[in-house]
């Protein structure tokens, strides 16, 4: 099997520890993670080929997460080193009514001063079939910007199959110049990937019949903008994340699969949350999972459903489940009892 390659920043993730506010705090747990290196984790641990682009400060801290990112089975051989540091970012986690908090320090990282320069763009694309980026590249930097866009050419003239998570961060710049800089790349996507309102930030295009505010969410809603993203970008499949925040601590959570061959909505899960962060990452990389690997449509929904749904169970950015977990809960088996 040939390569997926992901591209984006990878951060250190500092939170208090349980439930503390960041007020409160007199120590953190750490761990790494990041969008597109959350995907790549999820890839690797699933047996895919998978390999992450990024730029690092050539320093311990840049050690670290290399070797983090290495102990689960992700090459990072096309990581260059150097720049001024590794971007950081707090998390306290919300329970009940209060919601989860994220705050970033991570301008000036190394990854937003990048230069296409700095890698070997053949050895990079050697045996890749499949790249994914996310809204989070271009919105960090004019360079990073720049860098996505050069590599997302070469990887249209080379015939790669390419993914996008939306990802729309409103900390990290506006919806007028994300929907520019969005609609500008979308000429390279073939999966378009996004959750229950990036659509609507990014594009402008609103599901029907649906209340992010009141968690009501309809799937024909979703639907009709997946067939309207289609016809107007010319991607071949639309993935939507859909989540019901009924409070901070459950959720609704399932997803729907739309392509010209129709909608596939997936069943949906009550989840009891223990860390929501990296739940859309561990959609997407099941959704390019279940298209590599030619499961019908139905299934691919399922499965990357399945997987999310259980990596919100789970503390950190990283999916750490199995294949056999995933399946067991898209058939139906996730009864939560004891494994003995």
């Amino acid at each position: 099997m040939s390569k997926i390659l992901t591209v984006g920043e990878i951060m250190m993730r500092l939170q208090p520890e349980g439930y503390k506010r960041l007020v409160q705090a007199d120590k953190f747990d750490v761990c790494f993670g990041g969008a597109e290196a959350n995907v790549a984790v999820s890839l690797a641990s699933l047996g895919l080929d998978a390999s992450f682009l990024s730029k690092l400060p050539d320093n311990l801290i840049g050690d670290s997460a290399i070797k983090s990112l290495r102990s689960f089975g992700v090459d990072t051989s096309n990581i260059p080193r150097g720049g001024e540091r590794l971007g950081i970012y707090f998390c306290e986690k919300g329970a009940a009514q209060r919601g989860s908090v994220v705050v970033y320090d991570r301008r000036y990282s190394s990854f937003s001063d990048i230069d296409v320069k700095e890698i070997d763009l053949e050895k990079t694309f050697t045996d890749v079939y499949w790249l994914h980026f996310t809204g989070i590249t271009p919105a960090l930097s004019e360079k990073t910007e720049k860098f996505i866009t050069t590599l997302l050419k070469q990887a249209k003239e080379m015939g790669i199959k390419v993914s996008c998570d939306l990802n729309y961060r409103k900390k990290l710049w506006s919806r007028e110049k994300a929907g520019k800089v969005m609609t500008s790349l979308m000429q390279y996507v073939d999966v378009l990937i996004s959750n229950e309102e990036d659509c609507k930030d990014v594009f402008g295009i609103e599901a029907k019949g649906s209340s992010i505010e009141k968690g009501e969410l309809s799937k024909q809603g979703y639907s009709e903008i997946a067939s309207e993203i289609i016809k107007k970008f010319g991607v071949k499949a639309v993935a939507f994340s859909l989540r019901e925040s009924i409070s901070a601590s459950i959720n609704g959570w399932s997803g729907i699969l739309c392509t010209e061959e129709g909608s596939f909505p997936s069943k949906k899960y009550n989840i009891n949350i223990v860390d929501r962060i990296g739940g859309g990452d561990s959609f997407a990389a099941g959704i390019i999972y279940g298209l590599i690997k030619d499961f019908s449509y139905q299934k691919t929904i399922e499965f990357a459903v399945a997987a999310s749904a259980l990596k919100q169970t789970i503390e950190g950015d990283f999916n750490l489940v199995s294949l056999k977990e995933i399946e067991d809960l898209a058939l139906g088996t996730g009864s939560g009892r004891v494994s003995r």
